[in-house]
């Protein structure tokens, strides 16, 4: 198998992994005392460069191999599955990350694999390419490896010592959705091994806080951007409580840097127990701004989705709904409500909050006022009120002001389209292989 088939198929089978974002690593890059280092973690791309659908390209984002020994139904890579498989030598994938960088077509890698002889052996792999980038050829730009939970925990904190971030995909939100589709995966083997990691993470950074070590003898920073996972949404029969519910479970609990959500995509002769469709794009979509309002907003999974209601809005932002479900506390006085509740108010973010509360403390505000600061009125006005503005107390009965608030016909129609998996990675890795990009 030529090299460029090879990239073709192991950059196309790892477009379905989405938690390939690099923020919150420490910046570093090959300037001035490192002039002898190659690569940057903070130049310009990372975080700032994506594909259409959300996910970012900035990574040379690969398998090791496309085989696995798993047989989890959803996955196109499962060993049922006859795809097109293939593998890099680990010098391999070294090299082509050098090659790339060099080119000035990435600025880190995000590698995965499927699971070959078995997870340790799997691990001990990807391991050694970070190492051998890190080690051989200073290479300092940013690293994103997915860990295996059944792999040793010395080889996950191993992967951490080389990496900026490391994640380990929950894949489905609960026991029974992993027992059905993905029977070789256990959901307490991956939480024993985030909670190894957070662990690891917390005792690294008390270790670099102690001004009792020199800095010379300081530890080297372990998975200095955390940890991440992903959950497929839309595969099993988990609604949005129970997905929501897990996600804030594994934030309180590891401290993740975030739950990345994929709606299923069928794949080719797929398993009947998977549904025959992709769920709506929008509601992962919704999902995400869901995930927002716990970790910035304050708001509890029960707030937003629970037993009784247990799926999103997907026709509505989860905040607008449900302020349009808590009519009586509204509406809320910019001039002197808490900062709590200014954040409750739809169309009102945290910098905006941060504005009014900076504003206020100098003058009353207006609505007019309100627009100086950046604040768009169209979705915030019947919720507030301002030292000029007093909404009308029917305003907030009744159907009326929902129906305002839904999206046009078209726009709905294409919400509930069908997604379509991204292809731009795999054009990006044959375009750069062939010095056609």
């Amino acid at each position: 198998m030529t090299f460029q088939r090879k990239l073709s198929i192991l950059a196309d089978a790892a477009k379905y992994d989405a938690s390939c974002a690099s923020s919150g690593t420490d910046k570093r890059d090959s300037s001035g005392k490192n002039s002898s280092a190659l690569g940057s973690s903070g130049g310009a791309g990372i975080c700032h460069s994506y594909a259409p659908d959300g996910r970012c390209i900035s990574l040379l984002k690969i398998l090791l191999t496309n085989a696995c020994i798993y047989d989890c139904h959803y996955c196109i890579n499962r060993r049922s599955s006859d795809t097109p498989r293939a593998r890099f030598t680990a010098q391999e994938v070294v090299q082509l990350t050098l090659d790339f960088y060099k080119r000035n077509y990435i600025e880190g890698l995000f590698l995965s694999s499927g699971i070959i002889r078995n997870p340790d052996y799997t691990m001990e792999q990807v391991v050694e390419i970070a190492r051998a980038l890190r080690e051989d050829h200073h290479f300092r730009g940013y690293i994103h490896l997915k860990t295996i939970p059944e792999a040793s925990q010395e080889l996950i904190e191993q992967a951490g010592r080389y990496a900026d971030r490391i994640s380990i995909n929950i894949e489905l939100p609960t026991q029974k959705g992993l027992e059905t589709l993905a029977p070789e995966k256990n959901l307490r083997r991956t939480r024993q091994a985030m909670g190894g990691i957070r662990l690891r993470i917390e005792e690294n950074k008390e270790a670099r806080k102690d001004k009792l070590i020199s800095a010379a003898n300081k530890p080297k920073a372990f998975s200095p951007a955390g940890q991440s996972t992903q959950m497929i949404i839309g595969a099993d029969e988990a609604n949005d409580h129970e997905i929501l519910h897990r996600s804030n479970d594994l934030y309180s609990s590891y401290r993740l840097r975030r739950v990345y959500y994929s709606a299923y995509s069928p794949i080719p002769d797929s398993s009947p127990i998977l549904p025959a469709k992709s769920p709506p794009l929008i509601r992962e979509h919704r999902l995400y701004q869901a995930d927002w309002l716990l970790r910035f907003y304050g708001y509890s999974v029960g707030e937003i989705a629970n037993e009784d209601n247990p799926h999103l809005d997907l026709d509505l932002d989860p905040k607008l709904s449900w302020a349009l479900r808590n009519r009586s506390l509204f509406p809320v006085d910019v001039n002197r409500a808490p900062k709590d509740d200014l954040l409750r108010i739809p169309g009102i973010g945290v910098r905006s909050v941060s504005r009014i509360l900076s504003s206020r403390r100098h003058h009353p505000l207006r609505l007019h006022d309100l627009q100086t600061l950046g604040i768009s009125l169209k979705k915030s006005r019947p919720f507030l009120t301002t030292l000029d503005y007093h909404p009308a107390p029917s305003l907030l009965e009744g159907d009326r002001l929902r129906q305002f608030f839904l999206p046009p016909p078209d726009q709905l129609e294409l919400n509930f389209s069908k997604k379509v998996a991204p292809q731009t990675n795999q054009r990006i890795a044959l375009s750069a292989a062939t010095g056609e990009f």
